[in-house]
């Protein structure tokens, strides 16, 4: 599903999947679970997510910032991504998740951006991959 990389100031991670919507699903999960410890969130209330981009790699930083704004903005975590839409400019989604229990969902590191630098979005032999550097 994905891979944490290691960057000198920053962290960063590679996400995979076989369509486009389960990599972008994938690229979500990856940013909250490097921020937040996931393994206790519940699917309990479901929330509109969408974002624009005039490509796929611009699409990834709107959307991810998007997720990140209902973890830091809303206090809010989500599980589990639906993508209704997606193209190279526009996604629409529904998150699962629930309000953020600090005793229950633990931080781990403060993840302030999601950057462009090594930013790569790619589909190869059937499958689409994701490189995202974070701003810790």
């Amino acid at each position: 599903m994905f891979e944490v990389l290691e960057h000198t100031a920053d962290i960063g991670f590679r996400a995979w999947g076989a369509t486009v919507e389960e990599l972008f699903a994938n690229s979500a999960a990856a940013m909250e679970s490097i921020a937040v410890e996931m393994a206790a969130v519940e699917e309990r209330t479901s929330f509109p997510i969408a974002a624009t981009g005039e490509d796929y790699e611009s699409l990834l930083v709107n959307w991810l910032n998007e997720v990140l704004y209902h973890m830091d903005g809303n206090q809010v975590l989500l599980a589990r991504f639906e993508i209704h839409e997606l193209t190279a400019q526009r996604i629409a989604a529904t998150g699962w998740g629930e309000v953020r229990d600090p005793d229950r969902h633990p931080p781990k590191l403060v993840v302030k951006g999601v950057t462009y630098h090594l930013l790569e979005v790619k589909q190869d032999q059937g499958r689409w991959t994701a490189q995202v550097i974070l701003d810790i």
